[in-house]
């Protein structure tokens, strides 16, 4: 029995005065191909995603400031916690989406397969 071909498509996405969460969301959608008529939650049928203008995307409210992001390295009271502002110096901008990303990806094995769709320009 064959493998039915994925038809993907690069979309290009601009990230000029989008704030992060939304941005994200539209992202995901895409990446995961919820937007497709034959979506089905168990396969992989997103399309690939250019995200340009990265720099230009904008933060509402505090959360330069406000927001954490939290890591833990393993041993016994090590949680580390940096800010945004923080988190946007050390890794940049598109760290900070991929982040926000993944975190909107269902936590499974097709996770890994779509983000590495997540290219920036």
């Amino acid at each position: 029995m064959p493998k039915e071909q994925i038809q993907r498509k690069i979309i290009s996405v601009d990230a000029a005065d989008k704030s992060l969460g939304r941005l994200a969301v539209e992202v995901a959608v895409l990446l995961r191909g919820k937007n497709k008529a034959d979506f089905v939650p168990y396969k992989d049928v997103g399309d690939t995603v250019l995200v340009k203008n990265i720099d230009k995307m904008k933060f509402t409210g505090k959360k330069l400031e406000q927001k954490n992001y939290f890591r833990f390295t393993g041993y016994l009271g090590n949680m580390k916690e940096t800010s945004l502002k923080e988190y946007l110096i050390k890794k940049g901008p598109k760290e900070v989406l991929r982040t926000a990303v993944m975190g909107m990806l269902c936590k499974n094995k097709l996770r890994a397969k779509q983000i590495k769709r997540l290219r920036f320009e």
